[in-house]
Order: C-alpha cells, then sequence, then structure tokens
C-alpha cells in the first residue's frame, strides 16, 4: 500500500533550494508510546522540509490519520502459517523495509526503539545490497533499560548498535546507560526529544477545566502507558495526601496493563468521584493545558516526553529525579525533581505549588520558556538533517 499526494513524483530530486533533501524510511511503533509519538512528529516536520518520508509499520501511526504532503505508508503484510507459533514479524518488516528502499530509492532507514527495529533495518540493508542505504537507530528508553537486557536479547541489541551507521540517545542518561550496559565503542550522539510549541500551548480558560473543576478546584494530571515502570501506585497516593490539604482533582489520560489495580486502589481510597479516567486521548495537546500539575513519578525516565509537553503547555511537571528528565527540568525553577519512593516530598511539592497562584504562574511561565527554547521542533530537526547529510556526504 502507497499512501501520499495523488499525483506526486516520488522519485523527483526532491531539492529545496540546492540542497538535495533526502529519502527517510521510518520504523516505529504506532502506538502511544513516547518513541512512537517523536518518530512520527520527526517524520511530519521532516516532510513540510521536503523530504519524502516513508513510514514502514504494522499499523498506521495514530498521528497520521489526516492526510499529509510527502508523507507514505508502507504497511508490513503478516503472513499466517499453522507452522509459526508467531507470526514472524521480524523478517516481514525486513522483507517490508527493502522493497520499499529499492523502490522508493530510500536513502535512510530510520529506526526507533532498537528490537526488533534495528534487526529488520539490518538485514533489509544487506537485502538491498547498497552501501549507500544507511540504517540510523534511535534509542529511546526501555529498549535498552529493560528489554535489551534481557539475556536472551542482549548480545542482539549490542551487536545492532555496533552494525547501525549512526545511533542516537534521546539524552545524556541513556547515551551513558548505553554505553555503560553494552560496553560498546560506538559513537552515540544525544539528539533530545522535542515539543512543537505552536501546538502545545497554555490556555487558562480551557474548557475543560470548568467540565472537571467546575468548583474552582485545582487540577493535576497523568498521562501515560501505565506500565509498571510508571509507578502509578504512586499517583494515588500522592493525590490522597494532597486532596486532604487542599480541593483538588485527577485526570488520568491512557490505559494500560496497570490500570485495573489503578482504578481498585483510587476507590479503596474513597476517590472515585475525584478521579476522572480518560482513557486513550490522540491529541494530548487538547487536554494537558487545563491541568495545574503533572505528576509523573516513574521509577526511571529516559527523558520523559509528557513532562516536556507539559512545560510547553504551561503546566508545571512534578517528575521522577531517576533518568534524563533533570536534563530539561531544573529543580524548583521550572518544575519538581523527587525520587519516585519519596511520596511525602512529592506531596509538599504538590501542595507548595497548588497553594500558591503566583509561584505556579511564575514556573509555568518559565517551563514554557525553556521547553520552546531549548527543545523547540525546529533545532532538534536540524540535528537530525545534519546528522543525515554526514552520513550521505560519507556514502
Amino acid at each position: 500500500m502507497f499512501v501520499g499526494l495523488p499525483g506526486f513524483d516520488r522519485h523527483s530530486d526532491r531539492k529545496v533550494g540546492l540542497m538535495k533533501m533526502p529519502a527517510v524510511g521510518i520504523t516505529c511503533y504506532a502506538s502511544q508510546g513516547g518513541s512512537g509519538v517523536v518518530a512520527t512528529e520527526l517524520g511530519l516536520h521532516l516532510s513540510r522540509r521536503g523530504c519524502e518520508v516513508h513510514f514502514i509499520s504494522s499499523e498506521l501511526p495514530f498521528r497520521l490519520r489526516k492526510y499529509h504532503e510527502n508523507i507514505f505508508y508502507h504497511p508490513v503484510e503478516m503472513p499466517h502459517y499453522p507452522v509459526f507459533q508467531h507470526s514472524p514479524y521480524t523478517l516481514s518488516l525486513a522483507t517490508t523495509m527493502s522493497e520499499v528502499a529499492e523502490r522508493c530509492s530510500l536513502d535512510i532507514l530510520h529506526v526507533h526503539y532498537a528490537i526488533p527495529h534495528a534487526a529488520s533495518a539490518y538485514l533489509a540493508q544487506k537485502m538491498v545490497g547498497r552501501d549507500s542505504l544507511k540504517v540510523v537507530t534511535t534509542l529511546h528508553g526501555t529498549d535498552i533499560t529493560l528489554v535489551g537486557q534481557e539475556p536472551s536479547f542482549f548480545p542482539m541489541t549490542r551487536f545492532l548498535i555496533e552494525q547501525s551507521n549512526a545511533v542516537t540517545a534521546v539524552s545524556d542518561f541513556l547515551k551513558k546507560e548505553t554505553i555503560d550496559v553494552f560496553g560498546t565503542g560506538h559513537d552515540i550522539e544525544v539528539i533530545p526529544n522535542f515539543v512543537d510549541a505552536r501546538v502545545f500551548q497554555p490556555d487558562d480558560s480551557h474548557p475543560l477545566r470548568t467540565r472537571f473543576a467546575p468548583n474552582g478546584e485545582k487540577l493535576l494530571a497523568h498521562a501515560s502507558n501505565f506500565r509498571k515502570v510508571k509507578n502509578v501506585g504512586a499517583i494515588v497516593d500522592v493525590f490522597k495526601e494532597v486532596s486532604r490539604a487542599l480541593p483538588c482533582r485527577l485526570l488520568l489520560i491512557g490505559d494500560g496493563p496497570e490500570m485495573v489495580g489503578v482504578r481498585e486502589s483510587v476507590a479503596a481510597a474513597g476517590l472515585t468521584e475525584k478521579v476522572e479516567f480518560m482513557g486513550q486521548v490522540d491529541s494530548l495537546e487538547d487536554v494537558l493545558p487545563a491541568a495545574d500539575l503533572l505528576l509523573l513519578p516513574s521509577l526511571h525516565e529516559s527523558f520523559g516526553l509528557v513532562a516536556l509537553e507539559a512545560m510547553a503547555c504551561g503546566v508545571v511537571p512534578l517528575a521522577t529525579d531517576r533518568g534524563g528528565a533533570g536534563e530539561f527540568i531544573q529543580d524548583g525553577i521550572n518544575g519538581f525533581l523527587r525520587d519516585p519512593h519519596d511520596i511525602p516530598g512529592m506531596v509538599a511539592a504538590a501542595v507548595k505549588i497548588l497553594s500558591d497562584d503566583q509561584l505556579r504562574q511564575e514556573m509555568a511561565e518559565e517551563a514554557r520558556r525553556d521547553a520552546a527554547g531549548d527543545f523547540g521542533i525546529s533545532c532538534v530537526v536540524k540535528q537530525y538533517l545534519d546528522l543525515y547529510d554526514r552520513l550521505l556526504a560519507g556514502a
């Protein structure tokens, strides 16, 4: 399946000014996790700069549901044979990658998340047999800190890092973790996650405030895929104590394996009337601006994209101090950093900011400036384009 602009010449020179823009194949998980969001937004912004972008995945990434010029989607066909206990997705993906690379003259296969996407890209590159086709692997976090450290995946993850033409990590923390754990000598370039400050904007009169906080209560929010690493039990514990100190409500955005336990904890604490379970939300920018405080007490975050998006919306983040969030959150200045097990410390920070509107406004403005300035879309996309240019110049 080839989806794109009718009549668009996919074999054009893709020139912007005098510079030939690359044709990039992007593979990511299509779910609402951070890696998929970053990969999709990167592809969208590359296409606006003149790149021809081909998404190769099992499903259409959820942020591509509208038409976009220069964007093409190639679904991975999954064979079903009785002899297979499980569909060989990695092999099917590699086949589709190689076919798209040859048919559409791709310059780069940019894969997000090492396992299994980098494995498929490596196989596709060998199948195409063209030195000019480069593989860029972007590490996002759990592909290194969890999946990659599984004994059965460890040697493969290290091999794929070494075989990639370029490797990037979304934070200094993740780069260091990758080097320490895998002992790789491969150069890893840090290109952080980013936020489009034109999309994620503050809205003091957001209609959801009236709906969820009709009596002027403060709004706390958490958005994630509700896995164990998100430490979602701590969110309920913190909210229970904060709700005793001041009138407030909690928005839980997303869904995942821990949600059943969260619902039970909320009910057991007698908080059901104060908590809104919003489920999956495709457009987080439509919800985040309604909040006063974002809770992200993860056991670790390689970056913590939702905290950056909250900052761009003028929402103060209260995040874990384990991982990469400290690379853009300055404790007490544009947000708070706390140990994920320090419930009293998180409660104290939340009560402090929610009880002082002037302080909250000052920190929110600082958060917005830092997110839009240092982690804005333009400068980060330029780093990826510079990386592509260096790889292709070497080719």
